[in-house]
């Protein structure tokens, strides 16, 4: 197998999102928030490789014309700021981390390397997966923060499986993977309904683990105040959406549909809330399946709009700040 590298770090977009510049190599990279794509993580026996999720990068970049469209005149309702005053100044798309011939251990070397080289670099890493198994080189990169960081999880489903048929590093596994990294000083886990992969040991696991749970019919009854109040305010924090956490008749492109799933009403003014108060490191959106998306692509809008209305409150933090 080819050693990592030997492959380039990542391939351009097929367009890049919301017209950013497209930089592929870190060397000269100055920017201060960057988006990539990563497209694979550690493949289950018996599962289609690729899967459609794999297509969701680009497929979200085709429609950020529409989650963050017009001039800097434009106004953006939802921010109550133009679309100019909510940018971040200078935003830059990485392309996306594509596996080819190498195994998925130099696969998982290559795209950690490169998010290290994103998040030491001072920028805020937006990731569009793939599968949930995508945040797994990501958590790793953390690292060169070199301070910990509180992990925030949007999901139907737990994400606690040690292992599934002697695989640790796929997509039911990435909050399970968090919990063992130093760097990692808790979650909250937003949204789980029904049934996954997780068995009474993974709950019970993450209990003693200390992780938060908020099911998403406390969040229907209680709002999204308890959450904001459980999530500790003095850690930065890494956000990590599985688009079936929200429900399906607002994503309906995924590919473990759930009804009853969070509302974009309460996640975005959650996201907000966070960036206004706090450093949020990066965000990763997931699961994305566009083959089931409707005509008009609207999982993949609303993943846009979430990633605007992350950059419109964490500029909004950082210009109060100076």
């Amino acid at each position: 197998m080819p050693r990592a590298a030997a492959l380039p770090p990542t391939t351009a977009p097929v367009r890049p999102f919301s017209g950013w510049p497209v930089a592929l190599e870190p060397a000269g990279w100055e920017a201060e928030v960057g988006l990539l794509g990563i497209t694979h993580s550690e493949p289950y026996a018996g599962d289609p490789q690729p899967n459609d999720q794999t297509r969701a990068p680009d497929a979200v970049r085709a429609r950020s014309d529409i989650a963050n469209n017009g001039d800097g005149a434009h106004w953006d309702f939802e921010l109550g700021e133009s679309l100019e005053g909510t940018r971040p100044g200078r935003c830059l798309d990485l392309g996306n981390a594509v596996r080819g011939a190498e195994d998925y251990d130099a696969y998982l070397a290559r795209v950690t390397a490169y998010a290290r080289a994103a998040l030491a670099g001072g920028m805020q890493l937006l990731v569009l997966g793939g599968d949930h198994g995508v945040t797994i080189p990501v958590l790793d990169a953390l690292e060169a923060l070199g301070e910990r960081v509180h992990v925030v999880h949007v999901d139907a489903h737990l994400d606690w499986r040690e292992e599934v048929g002697g695989v640790r590093r796929g997509y039911s596994s990435p909050l399970r993977w968090a919990s063992e990294k130093p760097w990692v000083s808790g979650m909250t886990q937003i949204g789980l309904r029904a049934t996954g992969s997780a068995r009474r040991a993974e709950v019970e696991a993450a209990r003693r683990y200390g992780s938060q749970l908020f099911p998403a019919p406390d969040v229907h009854r209680d709002g999204i105040g308890p959450v904001l109040a459980a999530i500790p305010d003095d850690v930065p924090l890494y956000i990590t959406i599985d688009a079936d956490g929200l429900d399906p008749t607002l994503m309906p492109g995924v590919m473990a549909p759930a009804p009853g799933g969070l509302h974009y009403e309460q996640v975005a003014p959650m996201i907000a809330a966070l960036a206004r108060r706090q450093r949020v490191v990066g965000m990763d959106i997931v699961e994305i399946a566009p083959q089931f998306d409707a005509a008009n692509g609207i999982t993949c809008i609303t993943a846009g709009r979430l990633l605007v209305t992350l950059l419109g409150a964490s500029g909004a933090r950082r210009r109060a700040a100076r």
